[in-house]
């Protein structure tokens, strides 16, 4: 296509394709033995045989209806195939927001969002659009090294004003929270404000913390110790993981639908927070577009952009943090207000990583309350 169109994308899978998923859900090959540890080793084997049967049996075309029925597009910008959902809001009165994923959630954990924030609520609505992460699902894999946090913040902003919005509010968590706090950093003149979920537990450790900021930070160090391998082999050796998960549905709903139970607030089940339909819609995207290894590859080009691991400049756009008690390591307001000027910090009373599956009516309402305050 011209790299300066948009052109509306409509999801249509091969009736070949998922044939061949379901042929390989049914001649999965599961290891035996370790019942009994929970999932203190992993994906509990008797969650996995049951999302794997569910898997087999889910309805991906009325998934696809449902995804369809949002209006969704394709464009290129700097050689960079995007797919992203845009839907304007009603009224008068709207503003423009960028909604943005992380791993190993995709564009649809955004889509609740969708009717929440486009209708019109005391005289303001949103004007909403939802890119796949470059990678991820149907936006295609980056062409050549480099396509790194700050690089998508770039095409955000080039995204945004092909949109026809020179200004524009952000909004993002794990991967998108990265992204958002790059347009802060490197794109301030353009942003209303940024919103994010909890704030980044990497930052240096610096002089002068309270015991809260150090029993935070000693959370995040034993934390990484015990479940933060995935992201160094995600980092380090991507491609490696890459060949299993794309060549076995059961690896991938293993290696995701672990993260997905761990990280939500589920109170310890796969489907206490986040459907499995909505967890198979993740799986069938990765799959179907053969996405997965580019999906990994992000965390090598993150974890080499000396920008978004470096910390951010206190000072810039009005900055909202959302905090969920069931996210992974839920920072305290003194370790976020140690490195950003807060203007709105919300503790939301349920929810974990992924806000916009779990609690997207507190989302919605903490993102207009943050535009309220702005305007």
């Amino acid at each position: 296509m011209p790299t300066d169109t948009l052109e509306p994308f409509v999801i249509d899978i091969p009736q070949a394709t998922l044939d061949d998923l379901h042929q390989r859900l049914a001649r999965t090959r599961l290891p035996e033995g370790l019942d009994d540890r929970g999932w203190d080793l992993g994906m509990e084997p008797h969650a996995l045989r049951t999302l794997l049967e569910h898997w087999q049996g889910f309805d991906w075309r009325a998934a696809e209806a449902r995804i369809n029925a949002v209006p969704a597009f394709h464009t290129t910008i700097d050689g960079q195939d995007l797919h992203f959902v845009h839907v304007r809001g009603q009224g008068p009165h709207r503003l423009p927001l960028i909604l943005t994923h992380g791993w190993p959630s995709c564009f649809t954990e955004l889509l609740p969002l969708v009717p929440l924030l486009t209708r019109e609520v005391e005289g303001l609505s949103f004007d909403v659009a939802i890119p796949s992460l470059p990678g991820h699902g149907f936006s295609a894999a980056p062409r050549a090294p480099g396509m790194n946090i700050t690089r998508i913040a770039d095409l955000w902003v080039k995204l945004m004003e092909r949109l026809g919005h020179s200004k524009f509010l952000a909004h993002g968590g794990d991967m998108g929270a990265g992204v958002v706090e790059r347009l802060r950093a490197n794109h301030g003149g353009r942003m209303l404000g940024v919103h994010m979920v909890n704030v980044f537990n990497g930052y240096p450790r610096t002089e002068g913390l309270s015991a809260e900021e150090e029993a935070f930070l000693d959370r995040a160090m034993a934390w990484r110790a015990r479940e933060g391998a995935y992201a160094q082999l995600h980092a380090t050796k991507p491609r490696t993981a890459a060949v299993g998960l794309h060549d076995s549905p059961a690896g991938l709903a293993a290696w995701v639908g672990e993260k997905f139970r761990s990280w939500s607030d589920g109170g310890g089940r796969l489907d206490g927070a986040i459907s499995l339909d909505a967890l198979c819609t993740v799986l069938t995207i990765y799959w179907v577009t053969k996405s997965i290894g580019s999906s990994l590859h992000l965390y090598h080009e993150a974890f080499s952009d000396v920008g978004a691991m470096s910390p951010p400049p206190r000072k810039g756009a009005p900055l909202g943090v959302l905090i969920c008690p069931g996210d992974i390591l839920p920072a305290p307001r003194a370790w976020g207000e140690r490195w950003f000027d807060i203007q709105q910090w919300t503790q939301l009373p349920r929810g974990g990583h992924f806000p916009g599956f779990e609690v997207p009516e507190l989302l919605a309402e903490d993102l207009r309350a943050f535009a309220r305050r702005l305007r």
